[in-house]
């Protein structure tokens, strides 16, 4: 099925939204591409850079006549953003996002949409740890998983359409529920980000100012906290949004640690060496 969309509106135009635009044009997805949120600065780049055709004064304002509107902004202002497009969207509108964070989020975003406008939840494992739209790229999605949360009310032809668009612009869409999206990602996703902040957190709190530890970090240490240079206010919003769910996986993580911990303070090197194998193991599966 060929999906265009010929007005587009993205909010939010960093890395994931103006990678989105990018490829969209490329592929001749979309024909006029809007751009809103709120940094007029952001636009007015976005615009300068090709990413965009043309920034919208309001929210509201940059959705009217929009055929697709694409939620890209940080997670915590969903709600806000569709309570104040909400009476702009013309019937027919589909409206999509691109956020972390789905469950109670999504049964929201669907009590507040009026009839006729149909919404397809959709999370793209794709990013940088740099972001930005001066980052986006049009190749972003290539080869990325996009994971798709519809609900009992998402409309068929609606979700076949995301799909398609997805898959045009080269991801590899799968469906999941979306309480299952926020366990499994608050595990594989979540949980990394904040063990980086974390890291970053401990070890910079050892510089005195005579003694700097950062400066002789490695290799190892800088892939481990390559993540924690991702966009704190996005990684805010997810942490405050499926907090219940990370605080799990940080308990599991914790309980973790401190049998390595214990291994080690006992000097016990067989125990040590069995659970470093057991978990080498495991991550040379991930290829």
């Amino acid at each position: 099925m060929a999906v265009h969309f010929h007005n587009v509106t993205i909010i939010g135009v960093g890395l994931i939204g103006g990678s989105l635009a990018l490829v969209m044009k490329e592929k001749g997805l979309a024909g006029l591409i809007t751009g809103g949120g709120r940094s007029q600065q952001t636009l007015e780049q976005a615009i300068a850079l090709g990413v965009i055709d043309r920034a919208g004064k309001s929210a509201g304002q940059s959705v009217e006549d929009a055929d697709l509107v694409v939620l890209a902004s940080p997670v915590g202002m969903f709600e806000a953003i569709v309570r104040e497009i909400a009476p702009h969207l013309k019937k027919g509108a589909v409206l999509t996002d691109v956020g972390s964070v789905k469950g109670e989020l999504v049964r929201k975003i669907e009590q507040l949409l009026p009839a006729g406008v149909h919404f397809v939840p959709a999370h793209p494992i794709a990013g940088k740890e740099k972001h930005g739209v001066s980052e986006a790229v049009a190749t972003l999605f290539l080869g990325a998983k996009c994971i798709l949360t519809p609900t009992s009310q998402t409309d068929a032809t609606t979700l076949a359409m995301i799909t398609e668009l997805w898959t045009q612009v080269g991801a590899k869409v799968m469906i999941m529920d979306a309480d299952m999206h926020d366990k499994v990602f608050a595990a594989v996703s979540h949980l990394p980000h904040v063990a980086a902040y974390a890291m970053m957190s401990a070890v910079a709190d050892l510089n005195t100012g005579t003694e700097d530890y950062l400066a002789f970090s490695g290799g190892g240490f800088r892939d481990f906290t390559r993540i924690a240079a991702s966009s704190p206010e996005m990684w805010r919003d997810i942490c405050v949004m499926n907090r219940e769910q990370i605080v799990l996986m940080i308990e599991r993580y914790q309980y973790s640690l401190n049998k390595i911990k214990k291994a080690i303070q006992y000097g016990d090197g067989e125990r040590i060496e069995k659970q470093f194998r057991a978990a080498s193991d495991v991550r040379r599966g991930l290829g």
